[in-house]
């Protein structure tokens, strides 16, 4: 079996998806045979993947960042590595994909009621990912601070605990509060899962990072973790495709430009990204 490493987060938008992307990349220029995984995605961003074995199919959908995922890695897509793919309806409701095909419909409650048998296809797809790779590396969902929702959790540490995969905790210093939300997780996580965190990454750091020297320091003392690094601002990240709409909500203005598209922001959107060859071209504004 591959050897595997799982990107936790503090929350959402942390910037879990772009870190597995380059975490891919990196790994693959050393020559390393890598793959992405993520056991539960929830977005309307979708993407065409591979059913293996099953060459009829004309393929399933699994979420655009485990695309783009695959895409850094230099493989074919597959279903396998995004097997529950969560597309919203409502607010209380969304399609459920699960290894590519749709599984059903589920309103938020009778979901986790359904995690059981999800859980059993997760753990058949995160065997067949790692056939004939050296390195796994597994994209989490949301936070494990929801430990409301650890019961029947698939997606952060029911996943890493059943799967036996260390975990490296991402907490975003861009929105402040990165020390309290990293010791903070530390402090609720039961024993079981905090013993699955080998270290933690600071993400989206502007500035000199010489200034957070004084924030390892108390992060190792509230949680004896180990801090595997401070990575900064990446300004082209941007141009990578979006998880899932939070990003719209941040979306301002730029300068005026020659031709203006204006998009309407409806109550659901899907794959919105599609708009991101406009905002590519230098004489035009999208907002």
């Amino acid at each position: 079996m591959a050897k595997a490493i799982m990107l936790q987060g503090t929350g959402s938008d942390v910037g879990k998806t772009v870190l597995v992307a380059g975490l891919c990349r990196a790994a693959k220029k050393r020559g390393l045979k890598v793959r992405p995984f993520k056991p539960q995605n929830m977005s309307n961003n979708a993407a065409v993947a591979d059913i293996p074995g099953d060459d009829n199919a004309g393929g399933g959908e699994i979420g655009r960042a485990q695309w783009l995922q695959a895409i850094a890695c230099g493989v074919a897509p597959s279903v396998h590595m995004n097997p529950v793919l969560l597309k919203p309806q409502t607010d209380v409701g969304a399609q459920v994909i699960v290894q590519g095909k749709m599984f059903g419909e589920a309103r938020a409650r009778d979901y986790q009621a359904m995690k059981g048998r999800l859980m059993d296809a997760v753990l058949d797809s995160w065997g067949k990912v790692g056939e004939g790779a050296d390195l796994v590396i597994v994209e989490g969902a949301g936070s494990p601070a929801e430990i409301n929702l650890r019961s029947r959790d698939i997606a952060n540490m029911g996943f890493a605990t059943r799967a036996d995969v260390p975990v490296v905790l991402v907490g975003d210093i861009d929105r402040g509060g990165v020390i309290a939300s990293v010791a903070g997780t530390h402090l609720i996580l039961p024993e079981e899962d905090r013993r699955m965190i080998v270290g933690y990454l600071i993400n989206k750091f502007r500035g000199d990072v010489s200034l957070f020297d004084d924030g390892i320091r108390s992060i190792e003392t509230f949680t004896g973790w180990r801090c595997f690094g401070v990575v900064p601002w990446l300004k082209a990240a941007a141009r990578l495709p979006s998880e899932d709409s939070v990003v719209l909500e941040r979306l301002a203005s730029g300068e005026a430009r020659a031709l203006k598209v204006a998009v309407p922001m409806l109550g659901r959107i899907a794959n919105f990204d599609d708009l991101d060859p406009l905002k590519a071209e230098p004489q035009v504004e999208v907002v």
